[in-house]
């Protein structure tokens, strides 16, 4: 029998209403591990290249990994994968909280759904079983409601329920999946794949735990992070404050993204952080994901009368979107943040990209491109609250300029024309996370350039945090060679391999699905806790070699399946906003030179053993891989 994981696919045909079980190796589970090694390995092995990511050919792969489910902090992670809607390229989305060791404990390692139902249902999948339920009472409620009436009718207060709201079943192209009110498979547009299957929901509910192979590690390394996770150099500031705690610290830097990307800095900024919602009495808590202490989760409440009353206690803001809904949009009261949070949970809303396409739509009426007045009598313009609030209601009912944002940037600036492009903050369609390469973390840079994904700065840790000799975070990646301070605004060889080696680590927490706030680098458990825990887990001799060629081995995959979809070394690009340079702010006047760049993003494809010119990897890399089967574009490997 394996340990920590159940061996278990589930394969359910919507069309067809037919399901059934697959069972690998252990080979292959010891390959690829879960996550984005599994959704990538159906994407890569069934689906057909070119198809519409709305249509009922698309594949829709919720998974875990070989260790999720183990009671160890940050195990609590679960992925959902497609084909973006958004980018049109590998889609991949991770959410925390309870529903990935759920669907463990039901028995599955992973649910590969295809198929279009006929009319709205939603899965429940409880103990190695799994039903298909009416929903056409539940389409259209918002995903708080709906979890609500699932629990109630199935009579199963435990269960754990990933579902959208209305934006998913409008066909939003970044609406997300909500897995309870902390947690969200926010980007890519995974819920308007969801809702283009008549999909409501999937439930998960077991009582079968899993077993670690050998438990006193897991709980000697359990009992040493206990001593150790609230440590100013661990994870301190994710205890006290979440990621709000960064909101001073990067507006200090001069990196928190403003006015659409245009500044580093807002005036009042400060009111955004989460040391003054505590004070304000706006952040009043804190809630856990499954097996971590950390607890950096938090909860808010606005009670005043007036349109940000939210009614009770909702998941308070987090750092990316506080900047996207805050200070990108000119907000810098914390009370439309929080409302403007709830509304994009309830609809079904990715903030980041709801709130990098507001900040577009209101520099462009500043700019004439569209009218100001087109919401009304509330004028679309930077700092108005109420119209935000607004927008967020359009885009998730696809209504007026809501219509517009719903397909993102990309598309809205090329509907508008050449003046509006030049606004359109996104890498390959999706929009950029607030993270701003040029507030001392250039290193944001070659990620949203190379990223499968485009717009997504999980392929770094920031770069001012190994610029330091003392630094915890570059002590913690003493194990791969990196012994010297790294300059923070550097795009040489140092900071193009501290990159890949950061990528293919965080690529591998992809592939685990582990949280990047407990593990290496920085944070508490260190690259051979890490090791120690897959090993305690699974039973595994396994190495850290092993495990971080894993995490390239994902990379590679989605690599691979944009590269089949059309995407070439053209697109590992930046938008034309970040090469210029922020009006205001400490990083005033520093830009991102496009020619450096380029120059990096080449010695990194060379350093990966991809071809610089086509971006394409090697035969040799693949073979290396154990990646032969994959059938490549017309045209080969570079």
């Amino acid at each position: 029998m394996p340990w920590g994981y159940n061996g278990k696919v589930l394969r359910i045909d919507l069309s067809t209403g037919e399901s059934h079980v697959e069972e690998h190796s252990e080979s292959w589970y010891r390959k690829y591990l879960g996550g984005r090694g599994i959704g990538a390995y159906y994407l890569l092995k069934e689906f057909k290249p070119g198809t519409d990511a709305l249509s009922e050919d698309n594949m829709l792969i919720f998974a875990t990994s070989v260790v999720t489910g183990i009671p160890f902090p940050g195990n609590a992670r679960a992925s959902a994968m497609a084909k973006s809607p958004l980018t049109g390229g590998f889609g991949e989305s991770e959410a925390g909280g309870f529903w990935g060791p759920e669907l463990k404990f039901a028995g599955f390692d992973a649910v590969v759904i295809v198929g279009k139902a006929p009319e709205p249902v939603y899965l429940y999948i409880h103990n190695g079983k799994v039903e298909i339920k009416d929903a056409a009472k539940l389409w259209g409620k918002f995903t708080g409601e709906t979890e609500k009436i699932i629990k109630e009718e199935l009579q199963e207060p435990k269960a754990r329920v990933a579902c959208i709201g209305p934006a998913g079943e409008n066909g939003v192209l970044y609406s997300c999946i909500t897995a309870g009110k902390h947690d969200v498979f926010g980007r890519l547009g995974m819920g308007a794949v969801m809702g283009s299957k008549n999909l409501k929901a999937v439930v998960v509910r077991g009582t079968n735990l899993l077993q670690a192979y050998d438990q006193d590690t897991v709980k000697k390394i359990n009992r040493w992070f206990t001593e150790n996770f609230n440590r100013p150099e661990t994870c301190a500031l994710f205890y006290d404050l979440g990621t709000a705690g960064g909101v001073n610290i990067y507006n200090e830097m001069g990196a928190l993204p403003s006015y659409n990307f245009s500044s580093g800095t807002i005036i009042g900024g400060d009111r955004l952080s989460g040391e003054n919602m505590q004070k304000e009495g706006l952040m009043i808590g804190k809630t856990r994901c499954y097996a971590c202490p950390v607890a950096c989760r938090k909860i808010a409440r606005v009670d005043e009368p007036g349109p940000y009353n939210t009614a009770g206690e909702v998941h308070s803001p987090e750092y990316e979107t506080i900047a996207a809904l805050g200070s990108n949009c000119g907000v810098v009261d914390p009370r439309v943040v929080i409302k403007a949070g709830q509304l994009c949970d309830e609809y079904g809303i990715d903030t980041i990209s709801a709130g990098v396409a507001i900040s577009f739509a209101m520099e462009a009426a500043s700019r004439g491109i569209i009218s100001r007045d087109i919401l009304g009598d509330l004028p679309l313009e930077f700092g108005n609250g109420e119209a935000l609030l607004k927008c967020l209601e359009l885009i998730a009912y696809r209504k007026g300029v809501g219509e517009l944002l719903s397909r993102g940037v990309k598309r809205a600036a090329a509907q508008l024309g050449p003046e509006a492009e030049k606004l359109a903050v996104h890498g390959k369609g999706e929009e950029l996370a607030l993270q701003d390469p040029r507030g001392g973390k250039v290193g944001a840079a070659i990620g949203y350039a190379v990223s499968t994904h485009g717009g997504d700065h999980i392929q770094m840790e920031h770069d001012f945090q190994f610029a330091q000799k003392d630094s915890p975070f570059l002590k913690t990646f003493e194990p791969l060679g990196i012994t010297e301070p790294v300059p923070a605004m550097s795009l040489g060889l140092d900071k193009v391999r501290l990159f890949i080696l950061n990528q293919k680590v965080w690529g591998l927490y992809n592939m685990l699905d582990i949280c990047i706030f407990v593990a290496a680098p920085g944070h508490t458990l260190s690259l051979h806790h890490v090791q120690d825990l897959v090993r305690a887990s699974t039973g595994w001799d396994t190495s850290l070699y092993e495990l971080m060629e894993a995490g390239e081995r994902g990379i590679v995959m989605a690599k691979l399946f944009n590269a089949r979809e059309g995407f070439t070394r053209e697109d590992d690009v930046l938008p034309l906003r970040l090469s210029e340079p922020l009006k205001e702010g400490a990083a005033k006047g520093v830009r991102v030179d496009p020619e450096e760049l380029k120059e990096a993003v080449n010695l990194y494809h060379e350093m990966m053993g991809w071809n610089r010119e086509t971006g394409l990897p090697h035969k040799g890399k693949l073979l290396s891989l154990g990646l032969d089967w994959v059938e490549l574009p017309q045209g080969g490997c570079g």
